[in-house]
């Protein structure tokens, strides 16, 4: 029997709301559709839906806009809400650990287990020192979960999966990119206000961490401050922008040096979670960093990063391997949305069923 069709991808995040719709071709993936639409501020905070009709009438906008054929979607979630772990567990099959995870799970997950949706996934049947397996565990507070599919069903919108952003961003890297199966390297996906780590070793998860609030409000609110801006102005001006003759007191040498402040303040935090890596793995050499998020599209966040760290950054662009029709699209803005990207075309390429 043929595979069931790819979900339509929808990435709800804080800044705004990203959709992208794929189908498979003889060759490659080939673009159906791709959108997004700005959320006001204050919409969603630290993960909470605070404006839920706002979302829901942004939903429905963006897709009537884009003249969406299909309702199922797969989204995903990130924060503190959502909690991962890599544990050791001895040998036991699928089914056997779908029946005894809820019980194992309660010495790693700090959330009350009727409290959480909890999912499994076996990484290795055996570890090369031990005979035990590596498994993959992930809680995500049913309170949280359950608004975001909430305002997905009110916009009409018929949710099939629930991912987790860090690994819908390892999703696209892997059919983007050739995962390295001998190198260690690091997705970071930096929106508005969390930044997801997952670093990848022998093309598998063996580290994860979301930092919030880290991301590209911290620069608005910063150049705000410091400056005497609007919020307006401020997003304005970090996206390179100029204010007009009205700002000429706003210099663009105090613009990057804000930028350029907090751009290291981002970078020492990311160098922190992977110096706590690199002391605790045996394989600590990381060959490459791959930057996602709307956040990455700051010049100077991604050369700091390669400065502080000694490791090279690439902007990830999610739509490398996909087939666009340029009487369609507009590759010029596809180029430019790439990074914002990454989380919605990952979850574009799941399935109904998919684990």
């Amino acid at each position: 029997m043929a595979r069931k069709k790819p979900l339509i991808g929808l990435d709800i995040g804080t800044n705004g709301i990203k959709f992208c719709q794929l189908k498979q071709g003889k060759r490659n993936y080939q673009l159906v559709n791709f959108g997004l639409a700005l959320l006001p501020p204050e919409t969603i905070v630290d993960g909470a839906l605070i404006a839920s009709d706002t979302i829901v009438e942004t939903l429905r906008e963006l897709f009537d806009a884009h003249r969406v054929r299909g309702k199922e979607v797969a989204i995903s979630v990130s924060g503190h809400s959502v909690i991962i772990r890599k544990i050791a567990l001895p040998p036991m099959t699928q089914e056997e650990l779908q029946e005894s995870i809820q019980w194992e799970a309660e010495q790693y997950i700090p959330f009350d287990m009727n409290d959480v949706y909890l999912d499994v996934e076996i990484l290795n049947t055996q570890t090369a020192d031990s005979n035990e397996m590596e498994v993959l565990l992930v809680a995500a507070k049913k309170d949280m979960v359950n608004d975001y599919l909430e305002v997905v069903q009110e916009a009409g919108l018929s949710p099939r999966v629930v991912d987790v952003d860090c690994f819908a961003v390892q999703n696209q890297f892997e059919m983007s990119y050739e995962l390295p199966l001998t190198e260690t390297v690091v997705l970071i996906n930096i929106g508005a206000s969390v930044t997801n780590i997952n670093i990848v070793s022998r093309g598998i998860t063996t580290f994860t961490r979301d930092i919030s609030p880290l991301g590209g409000n911290i620069y608005t609110e910063e150049i705000q401050k410091q400056l005497d801006v609007s919020y307006e102005e401020a997003e304005i001006l970090k996206a390179g922008g100029e204010l007009g003759a009205d700002a000429d007191a706003v210099v663009p040498q105090e613009v990057e040096r804000v930028i350029h402040m907090v751009s290291e303040g981002v970078a020492s935090e990311i160098q922190r979670s992977l110096d706590f890596y690199t002391a605790t793995s045996a394989d600590s050499h990381i060959s490459r960093i791959y930057l996602s998020g709307g956040t990455a599209k700051i010049p100077s966040l991604y050369r700091t990063i390669e400065q502080k760290l000694g490791v090279p950054v690439e902007i990830i662009n999610p739509f490398k391997n996909i087939e666009v029709d340029s009487n369609r699209f507009d590759l010029e803005y596809l180029r430019d949305v790439a990074p914002i990207a990454a989380v919605a075309t990952g979850l574009a390429f799941r399935r109904a069923g998919d684990r």
